[in-house]
């Protein structure tokens, strides 16, 4: 069965969206790969970009998914290290 192709494409993108979603990085399988010490490249190449970072005073505090609601990952960095590391609602 072959479909027209504008709607090939778009059950194409749906696939990709479905699967984007279902695939969070923020769960505890990644968190438990946390470790003290490892650079913010390192965290990154596990969990993906943060939603967002601040910084004050030399520390750098960045979370990733919904910090309020979600699941949700904190890891405090010291210059370029991992130093603190928190989860809540992590499946």
């Amino acid at each position: 069965m072959r479909f027209p192709q504008p709607l090939s494409r778009l059950l194409l993108l749906a696939v990709f969206a479905l699967a984007a979603v279902g695939c969070s990085k923020v769960n505890m399988e990644n968190y438990a790969r946390l470790k003290t010490g490892q650079s913010y490249d390192e965290i990154v190449a596990i969990l993906g970009k943060p939603a967002r970072c601040d910084e004050l005073l030399g520390v750098r505090q960045c979370v990733w998914g919904d910090e309020k609601q979600g699941p949700g990952i904190t890891v405090g960095f010291v210059g370029t290290a991992a130093l603190t590391m928190s989860a809540h609602n992590l499946k």
